[in-house]
């Protein structure tokens, strides 16, 4: 397979760089943002372990992601921690010539039984989702009641294991935004911190432009002075700032300040639909032509001509259109891992 000469770009000049790793749509936990319990409950039907892409499968796929142009990835669920013998394929995706990272966002549960077996495949990093350190908030956030130890308990196996961490948190008006500050002040010494604003990702939420926090009221929030960060990288999602004592937090403002201008990310669900933005109606299967038989320049082929064509920019869009296009029906983040 010829190696990438420079990555393709869509039909907006955006490159191909950043591909997630849906591995299976299942979690443990229902948070309200994500999978509601009740939609996704006791007998909601996820799909069957024939329907997703094996690991030889996403090995594959994302050598061709990487002759594209691709140089991070993410692995991404759902909860990806619940696809059995994960380590396995982070070693196999880091036998990739040309991967520069591997990372991984996860509720952080079962992180003290993997983190370092996960680390020892070739995972560099890992996203921890926590909302709140206040029991009471947190367990009606992830929907189950689950308490915030286990969570912190996750971060500090993934430290110990020399991996690095961000964790991240959704800020929702009327639900967490009074506990950021104890968030902050308890866990900026450990990892980044990174605010998201709350998105219309998937059909089931309860999404409404009230319950959105901007960025400066959470910055008040956190209190102390801030000051600006230099990007890392072109596309670097969060704005990032320092406080007085050089800690820095990241701020995702996908609603009041959209990013889609320098969005480099592709997403592969756990049964090889590749999506091109995050809000997408719908994608293309790889998978389908895959199991047909194939060949890898046929299925470079396919990504290659999707991505040319792409021209999501969905929260530009939103706004322009006045909030109506979060009405239309998306992929669940569930699928896509956000």
């Amino acid at each position: 397979m010829p190696s990438v000469l420079s990555p393709l770009t869509d039909a907006l000049g955006r490159p191909l760089r950043d591909l997630r790793l849906s591995v299976t749509d299942r979690c443990n936990l229902r948070c309200t943002y994500c999978m509601p319990a009740e939609v996704f409950g006791p007998d909601f039907a996820f799909l069957p372990k024939s329907e997703l892409l094996s690991f030889e499968e996403l090995e594959r796929l994302a050598r061709l992601f990487v002759r594209g142009g691709v140089q991070k990835l993410r692995l991404t669920g759902g909860e990806p921690l619940l696809r059995r013998g994960l380590p396995d394929l982070v070693a196999r995706l880091s036998s990739i010539g040309g991967v520069q990272d591997i990372a991984m966002t996860t509720n952080g549960l079962l992180l003290p039984r993997l983190a370092a077996d996960l680390k020892a495949a070739g995972l560099k990093r890992v996203t921890v989702s926590l909302d709140s350190l206040d029991p009471q908030v947190f367990g009606r956030m992830n929907g189950l009641g689950v308490q915030p130890d286990r969570v912190l308990d996750g971060i500090e196996a993934a430290l110990t294991a020399g991996l690095g961490v961000k964790i991240n948190t959704v800020v929702q008006r009327g639900v967490n935004e009074d506990s950021l500050g104890e968030l902050w002040r308890a866990l900026r010494g450990k990892a980044l911190l990174r605010f998201i604003e709350f998105m219309d990702v998937g059909n089931h939420n309860g999404w409404n432009l009230s319950a959105v926090v901007p960025p400066g009221e959470v910055l008040a929030r956190l209190g102390g002075n801030f000051t600006p960060v230099t990007a890392n990288y072109p596309g670097e999602v969060a704005t990032r700032y320092a406080d007085d004592q050089g800690f820095e937090v990241g701020l995702i403002a996908s609603v009041s300040a959209p990013f889609c201008g320098d969005c480099t990310r592709a997403r592969l669900s756990a049964v090889g639909v590749l999506y091109t933005c995050l809000f997408a109606t719908g994608g293309l299967d790889l998978r389908a032509s895959l199991r047909a038989g194939a060949s890898d320049d046929e299925l470079y082929a396919l990504l290659s001509e999707r991505w040319h064509a792409r021209t999501d920019r969905y929260s530009e869009e939103r706004g322009e259109l006045t909030r109506r296009s979060a009405q239309r029906p998306k992929v669940e983040m569930s699928h896509i891992g956000g």
